[in-house]
């Protein structure tokens, strides 16, 4: 079966991997002209994540690839910083963990499947027919058995399928946004974090990268009004909302001036009833992004992939049967990892100075205590700190 991917970040070229191990003739199309290199934010995967990985025999080169962050320090306002043991939280959190560059993790995926897939760069899929024919924006239109939207929270397969976002996306109320900025600005090893209510900015480095990422997060009242790829709209609004803030904020806003990377949009959760129709089917933020930075999403895409690939080698050729078995399957983590964004989304960015001292002394007493403390209390505490691990991983190997 012929199955074209749109999307060659994450959920993509995972997905690619593992068809292209059950038989499956895969095209991956990318709007990009080549893979970003530079830019790209901290990820997390988490132990079911990991397991994929090993058995793709990427793990080494992921761990090779680890940012290397164990620390944060928080900076407030007429108060001493708060260092936090980030290991014991991540140990907290997870038995099987890794924090890697977003860019990085996605060229060992694309490593991985450049020999055995066929990518497209600097294309895009403009329509696709009921009966597999697909048109691109630049190449000859093609028919495919399949058709995949990996494509990210912004997917150009999903809105071509079930129509505008309209009905599918929610503002859980914050904004991210990642910045490049010069290594010299930040402490390898350590995350400085500036901390008011309502408003993060943070700054880290890695051993094998050689730039500074800066991270903003904060919450407004209400929804703000932009163009999610107006850039100089962006920046305006992330000047506006830090223009106040001391410590190395003023440092850090200069740098938007000449970056060589940016990003920013909204935490915005997807709540689709499925993720299929006809012939195609989402996989990873396109179809179920539970919201970034707070829920997880780098595991569960990778998690979903590995489910969806499954499924279709199981019921090949019946796609319909493989794309309900590959939604029942993975339902419930993607349930559980919007709930837990929606309270993600609330506390990580405190509204209130009662709050933003509740997050920190949180962090700093779990950083303090044993690790099979810590552990016990994340298994305890109601908001389920540890629902990525509690996924049981189905087996396909026999379908090799």
């Amino acid at each position: 079966m012929k199955v074209l991917i749109s999307g060659a970040s994450i959920a993509g070229p995972m997905l690619a991997y593992w068809l292209n191990r059950y038989g499956f003739q895969v095209t991956v199309v990318e709007r990009a002209p080549a893979l970003r290199k530079t830019g790209g934010h901290a990820v997390d995967l988490f132990r079911p994540a990991m397991q994929i990985v090993g058995k793709m025999g990427v793990r080494e080169a992921i761990w090779d690839k680890k940012t290397g962050t164990d620390a944060i320090v928080i900076h407030r306002d007429n108060a001493k910083p708060v260092t936090v043991d980030l290991r014991k939280v991540y140990t907290a959190v997870s038995d099987d963990h890794v924090e890697i560059m977003r860019d990085d993790l996605s060229e060992i995926f694309y490593d991985a499947t450049r020999n055995d897939v066929e990518y497209v760069f600097a294309d895009s899929i403009t329509s696709i027919s009921n009966d597999g024919y697909v048109a691109f924006e630049r190449a000859t239109g093609r028919r495919f058995d399949i058709v995949v939207g990996a494509d990210g929270l912004h997917s150009n397969v999903r809105t071509l399928t079930f129509g505008a976002d309209s009905g599918f996306s929610t503002w859980i109320g914050g904004y991210l946004s990642v910045v490049s900025v010069p290594e010299h600005l930040a402490v390898n090893g350590v995350m400085q974090l500036g901390a008011k209510v309502g408003r993060m900015a943070g700054v880290y480095t890695a051993d094998h990268i050689d730039d500074g990422r800066a991270i903003f997060l904060f919450r407004t009242p209400q929804e703000l009004s932009y163009q999610y790829r107006d850039a100089a709209r962006q920046k305006q609004l992330l000047r506006e909302q830090f223009a106040d803030m001391a410590w190395e904020v003023p440092r850090l806003l200069a740098e938007l001036d000449h970056t060589p990377a940016f990003y920013f949009d909204s935490i915005t959760q997807l709540r689709l009833d499925t993720w299929s129709r006809g012939r195609v089917s989402l996989v990873g933020d396109a179809g179920y992004c539970p919201g970034p930075a707070v829920g997880g999403s780098t595991s569960l895409a990778v998690v979903g992939a590995y489910t969806l690939a499954g499924e279709l080698a199981t019921h090949m050729p019946d796609y319909a049967g493989a794309f309900a078995a590959y939604e029942r399957e993975i339902g419930d983590y993607v349930r559980r990892s919007r709930d837990f964004a929606v309270t993600a989304a609330k506390r990580l960015v405190p509204a209130s100075a009662v709050s933003l001292w509740g997050l920190v002394q949180a962090a700093r007493l779990i950083g303090v205590l044993p690790g099979g403390v810590g552990r016990s209390l994340a298994k305890l505490g109601a908001r389920n700190l540890r629902l990525h691990d509690m996924v049981a991983l189905k087996d396909y190997s026999p379908l090799q």
